[in-house]
C-alpha cells in the first residue's frame, strides 16, 4: 500500500507507532525535499508531543544514517572515536578533546552541528577563526585525518542530509527537546562518520535541553543501546550544566580559553572545562584501546595537554582547513567586539544558583548566536564570566563582562543575566562534575525498567 504524510502525522498525533517502513518513507522524504516542510514541522510536533517508542527511536536513526553517503575511517589505520555532548552554555570541550584524544593515538572524525536553541555551535565558533572551512568533501575530510588525527566539520548534502533539515525545522518549531529526536539526530550524525567508538556528553541541570534528570538518564540510556545496537561501543556521562562551562561563553572567546589550557594554563575560572575535558578524552583513549582504562586514559590526556602536543594538532588540523592560526599568536587583538559592558554584582553573597538556559539565551542576544537558521552570527559576541556558583561575591565587583555587536544588543543580556543568577547567604551544596556513567549493561539495564 502507498504511504501518505498525512497518515503519519495522523497516527503520531492519536498516539500510534509507525512501522520501520513508515520511518524510512518519512525520511527519504525530508532528505530529498519531496514532502513539505508543513507536514515535518506537524509530524516533528506530534512526535514531540507523545513521544517515539524505542523501535521508532531505532529505525529512526538507522534511516537518517543512511539517508545520503557514510564515511569510512578504515584506510586511516586506526581506532575511530569521537565525543558529542547534547549541547551546553560554554561548552567548548571538542576543541580540546579532539586534538588531545588524536595526540594520543586514535582518530577523530567529528561531525558537528550549529547554535540550536540557547546553546551554541561547534561550527560557529570555528568559523570565527579567519579562513577556517568547515564545510569538507569527504575526501578532503579523509585527508585532514590522515594529516593531523583529528578534524572538525560540517554536514556535507550528501551527509546524512535528512538531519540537516530535520534539525533546522526543531530549532525553529519548539521541537528540541525531545530524547528519540535527540537521539536519532545525535546518532546519525556520529555513525554516518563509521565510528568504531563513541563516548557522550549528556547534560543535566537548568541549563540542559532535558532539564529532568530522569529525562537526561533516559536519553543517556537509550543512546547508548541504540548505538551499541549498530555496533559501536559508546558510554554516556552524565555531566553538569548549572552553570556554563568554563569562563568563556561565545565563539572566539570559547576558542582562545580552550587554547590557554592547551598552552598548559590552569586559571581558576576554567578548572571545571579542563576536568571534564580530561575526563572525556580519557574514555576517548580507553575505548580506542590506546589506554587499560579511563583513569589511564585521563592520565595520557593530561599528558598531551601538558605537553603541547595536543595543541601542535589543534593548529595543524586549523591549518589544514584553511584557519589563519596566526590569530591565536595575539588573541586579544584579534578580538574587536561593537560594544562592551562590565556587570557588576548587585548584591553581596554567595552565587546559590544560576539559570544557565537564560544565560545561554543572553549570549545569543549578544550577537553570538542566531534566532533562525541561515542568520550570521557575531563571533566577537559573548559572555565572559568571573564568578561560578558558589563564589563569594561582593556588591559592585566584577560579575560579568558582556560583548555585544553593538550598544542597542547590551541591554536584553544584561537584564537576561540579572534574572539568571541568585545569591545566598550560606555557600550552597557543590554538585559533582560527573553524576553517572552509563555502560552497555548500565544502559539496557536502565531501559528495561525506565517508565514511558
Amino acid at each position: 500500500m502507498p504511504i501518505h504524510m498525512i497518515d503519519l502525522i495522523l497516527k503520531k498525533r492519536d498516539r500510534g507507532t509507525l512501522s520501520g517502513d513508515e520511518i524510512r518513507y518519512l525520511v527519504r522524504g525530508a532528505a530529498g525535499e519531496t514532502i513539505p516542510v508543513e507536514q515535518l514541522a506537524a509530524w516533528l510536533m506530534a512526535a514531540w508531543l507523545n513521544g517515539l517508542k524505542l523501535d521508532e527511536t531505532r529505525a529512526l536513526t538507522v534511516a537518517m544514517r543512511d539517508s545520503g553517503v557514510k564515511f569510512d575511517p578504515t584506510p586511516l589505520g586506526k581506532v575511530a572515536v569521537d565525543k558529542h555532548s547534547t549541547g551546553g552554555v560554554g561548552d567548548k570541550t571538542s576543541f580540546l578533546v579532539a586534538p588531545i584524544a588524536a595526540a594520543c593515538g586514535v582518530v577523530v572524525p567529528m561531525i558537528s552541528g550549529r547554535a540550536l536553541g540557547h546553546t551554541g555551535g561547534t561550527l560557529d565558533k570555528l568559523e570565527a577563526i579567519p579562513g577556517y572551512r568547515t564545510a569538507l568533501s569527504l575526501e578532503e575530510f579523509e585527508a585532514v585525518l590522515r594529516e593531523c588525527g583529528a578534524s572538525i566539520v560540517s554536514q556535507t548534502p550528501a551527509l546524512v542530509p535528512a538531519d540537516r533539515v530535520l534539525y533546522a525545522l526543531r530549532d525553529r518549531t519548539g521541537t528540541v527537546e525531545n530524547a528519540g529526536l535527540i537521539c536519532a539526530s545525535i546518532l546519525s550524525k556520529k555513525l554516518a562518520a563509521g565510528l568504531d567508538a563513541l563516548v557522550l556528553d549528556v547534560k543535566t541541570g537548568s541549563g540542559a535541553f532535558l532539564r529532568e534528570r530522569e529525562d537526561g538518564e533516559f536519553l543517556a540510556a537509550l543512546m547508548v543501546a541504540t548505538a551499541e545496537a549498530t555496533g559501536t561501543r559508546t558510554v554516556a556521562l552524565m555531566t553538569d550544566m548549572g552553570q556554563p562551562l568554563g569562563s568563556a561563553a561565545g565563539n572566539w572567546i570559547e576558542l582562545v580559553e580552550s587554547v590557554e589550557l592547551m598552552r598548559g594554563k590552569r586559571p581558576a575560572q576554567s578548572e571545571d572545562l579542563r576536568e571534564l575535558s580530561l575526563i572525556l578524552a580519557g574514555w576517548m583513549i580507553h575505548l580506542g584501546g590506546q589506554a587499560e582504562s579511563p583513569g589511564a586514559g585521563y592520565a595520557r590526556a593530561e599528558a598531551a595537554m601538558m605537553d603541547g602536543s595536543a595543541l601542535r594538532v589543534f593548529l595543524a588540523m586549523v591549518q589544514a582547513q584553511g584557519g589563519d592560526v596566526s590569530v591565536f599568536d595575539g588573541p586579544e587583538k584579534f578580538h574587536k567586539p561593537g560594544a562592551t559592558r562590565l556587570v557588576e554584582a548587585w548584591a553581596s553573597g554567595y552565587i546559590a544558583s544560576m539559570d544557565t538556559t537564560a544565560l545561554g539565551w543572553a549570549v545569543q542576544r549578544t550577537g553570538a548566536g542566531r534566532e533562525k537558521a541561515g542568520e550570521p552570527v557575531d563571533p566577537h559576541a559573548g559572555i565572559v564570566f568571573h564568578a561560578r556558583r558558589g563564589a563569594l561575591v561582593e556588591k559592585g565587583m566584577p560579575l560579568a563582562t558582556l560583548y555585544a555587536t553593538n550598544e542597542a544588543h547590551l541591554d536584553e543580556p544584561e537584564k537576561l543575566l540579572k534574572e539568571a543568577i541568585d545569591f545566598c547567604d550560606t555557600p550552597p551544596e557543590p554538585v559533582p562534575l560527573v553524576s553517572r556513567v552509563f555502560t552497555r549493561s548500565e544502559a539496557e539495564k536502565h531501559l528495561a525498567n525506565a517508565v514511558r
